[in-house]
């Protein structure tokens, strides 16, 4: 078959770009509206603030992570707070949740060095571990990654009280200085954190993110404790899914956290993306394809070859609208507006990878490679 015969086939497939990057124009603006409208649970007044225990799973020495994991020493919070740290085995974590524990000896901090495996997932194995060190019955696991503010555990903690409220979760926007973590913040700005606004605003989805899960030691207890998600890829999911099982639900705090970016080179932030996007297609694969119209600037790019007259203007529409969404997740949330330049970069990487997901089933996550099953669960591959 010639380059002649295939050319109507390739103006199709350009035209059909063209047309999914005009929806997506439409999509990206519903997105910037709700953003801008976005509240997330209406916060209840409440006397009581509970003894907490914060959960926090490490697993390396990442980038200013004394400086996170002192911010929930310093909470505006009346109740007693117990932190429990965890590590499976890493020396320069374990010397941080040391120096950490030694910084601030007035607080109740518990250190659990336990290279124990519960299932494949890391992380829960960790939380498995570091759970018979829990003194309290309000559990509120927190990622490593994330930075919070001084009323976080008093806002969480308070929209727990909500009548059939199963856990309170958090949404997050991405922060970094090098090239690489700006571009890892611009995904979770500008991609994840507007389709989860969209969900949750529309009642499509109750999210239930790593970045915070709130809940009860006996709700814990109800589904099955960590080690049922053992073997989970999207174990915050999973958990989340177990909770709504039982007529319960997943409640987002209106405050964000922060979720610090920590790719040093182009290839971790490959890695990075890769895993999140095969994670968000094993949970729902039908949704996800059709998150393809979230990339209206690559689309629109492809469809120019289509040789439309309205091409290149839907191709200007596309990438303002998507420069428009950035400024209202910016302004929304208080956040820097310093990377706007990097957004048309950022989006042909984003649609990239977001092909690639469709093109193998393995994720690299703390060190190890492992294959995702078409039930989201995780196998560990042996190292060559």
């Amino acid at each position: 078959m010639s380059a002649l015969d295939l050319l109507p086939f390739i103006q199709a497939v350009c035209g059909v770009c063209l047309a999914a990057a005009a929806v997506g124009c439409a999509f990206t603006l519903l997105q910037a509206f709700l953003i801008a409208r976005f509240s997330g649970e209406a916060m209840i007044e409440s006397a009581d603030e509970p003894a907490v225990t914060v959960l926090k799973p490490l697993h390396d020495d990442e980038p200013e992570l004394l400086s996170r994991l002192g911010r929930f020493c310093e909470q505006d919070y009346a109740g007693p707070v117990q932190i429990v740290c965890g590590v499976r085995g890493d020396a320069t974590a374990a010397a941080v949740m040391q120096e950490f524990k030694a910084k601030f000896p007035d607080k109740t901090i518990e250190c659990v060095t336990d290279a124990r495996g519960h299932g494949s997932n890391g992380k829960v194995s960790n939380l498995v571990n570091m759970l018979p060190s829990a003194r309290h019955g309000t559990l509120v696991l927190s990622d490593s990654d994330i930075v919070v503010e001084a009323d976080y555990l008093r806002e969480v903690t308070a929209l727990l009280e909500a009548p059939r409220v199963g856990a309170v979760t958090c949404l997050y926007y991405g922060t970094g200085e090098g090239l690489w973590q700006r571009l890892s913040a611009l995904t979770i700005n500008s991609h994840f954190l507007p389709q989860a606004i969209l969900a949750t605003s529309l009642g499509l989805a109750q999210y239930c993110c790593g970045a915070t899960v709130a809940m009860r030691r006996s709700m814990l207890d109800r589904i099955g404790g960590f080690a049922a998600f053992g073997d989970e890829l999207a174990d915050d999911f999973a958990i989340g899914n177990a909770i709504r099982s039982l007529g319960l639900r997943i409640v987002t705090a209106p405050r964000l956290v922060g979720h610090r970016c920590r790719e040093g080179s182009f290839g971790e932030l490959m890695q990075h993306q890769l895993r999140a996007t095969r994670t968000i297609k094993s949970i729902d694969p039908v949704g996800y394809i059709g998150t393809i119209i979230a990339h209206p600037w690559a689309l629109a790019l492809l469809g120019m070859l289509s040789g439309s007259v309205i091409a290149a203007p839907i191709a200007v529409v596309a990438l303002a609208s998507r420069l428009l969404l950035c400024l209202a997740v910016a302004r929304r949330f208080g956040l820097p507006r310093r990377d706007l330049w990097l957004v048309p970069l950022h989006d042909m990487v984003a649609f990239a990878v977001y092909f690639m997901s469709f093109c193998g089933k393995t994720v690299h996550w703390q060190g190890s490679d492992y294959r995702v099953t078409e039930e989201g669960m995780l196998i560990e591959l042996e190292a060559d």
